[in-house]
């Protein structure tokens, strides 16, 4: 299995989406989503999974 880097919009995507997850930790209020934290952690990571394993992402 080749693994590619991934491209910047999924970077962006993957940090957007960790960046969101992590500010309530450190005191910072945002509209709730309702999806628990870690969830959101596991997403972020998913996502740049994805952007790595599969070309063209």
């Amino acid at each position: 299995m080749r693994l590619t880097p991934p491209s910047f919009l999924v970077f962006l995507i993957s940090l957007a989406i960790f960046v969101y997850a992590v500010l309530p930790l450190a005191g910072v209020a945002l509209p709730v989503l309702g999806i628990p934290t870690l969830y959101m952690l596991i997403a972020a990571y998913v996502v740049l999974a994805a952007g790595v394993l599969f070309k063209g992402i």
